[in-house]
């Protein structure tokens, strides 16, 4: 899959995975948009790397999961790193 695809399952990926993740981030809206980016990347990436999926091509429930699951792990490193300690 082309990294542009990945850019566009990322904007879908970013709002599912705000919708999945329970407790409140932050972000807003462009956050979450660059959240799913960059997790959707780090799914392809860790799909192609660990598995050998280098097939992920179109929106089918593999991709769809593998970008969400990478944006889940990203937003969970974003919540860890902007919790405010008090």
């Amino acid at each position: 899959m082309s990294v542009l695809t990945w850019i566009f399952l990322g904007l879908i990926a970013g709002a599912l995975a705000k919708l999945i993740m329970p407790g409140d981030q932050g972000g807003g809206f462009i956050m979450t948009i660059v959240l799913g980016i960059v997790g959707a990347l780090v799914g392809g990436f860790l799909g192609s790397a660990l598995f050998g999926w280098s097939d992920l091509s179109g929106f089918d429930i593999r991709s769809i999961g593998i970008a969400v699951l990478g944006a889940l792990i990203v937003l969970f490193i974003y919540g860890l790193a902007t919790r405010r300690r008090g």
